[in-house]
């Protein structure tokens, strides 16, 4: 990602822990993010391939944007099997 121009993309799969009942809504956010300050800052960030089990992170970046690093942090949120079985404390 620091070296180079144009599009350039990484994916990394995020397998569960515990399989959800059907596919999760998936948030990712950046963490962290180590850019170069001579060039614009582009870049976007989703989730895509959801499944019960997983998703793939997806980075992209283009231009002369040099990224030298970046931390992304996710959330995903499923279904319950029954109504009662859902707790908020």
């Amino acid at each position: 990602m620091w070296a180079g121009e144009g599009p350039r993309v990484i994916r990394s799969p995020v397998r569960f822990d515990q399989t959800f009942l059907d596919a999760p809504t998936v948030h990712v956010s950046v963490a962290m993010l180590d850019m170069d300050s001579g060039a614009n800052h582009r870049f976007d960030l989703q989730a895509e391939r959801v499944t019960a089990s997983g998703f793939d992170i997806i980075f992209r970046t283009w231009g002369d944007t040099r990224v030298a690093r970046v931390r992304v942090s996710w959330l995903a949120i499923g279904s319950v099997a029954y109504r009662d079985n859902w707790d908020v404390i």
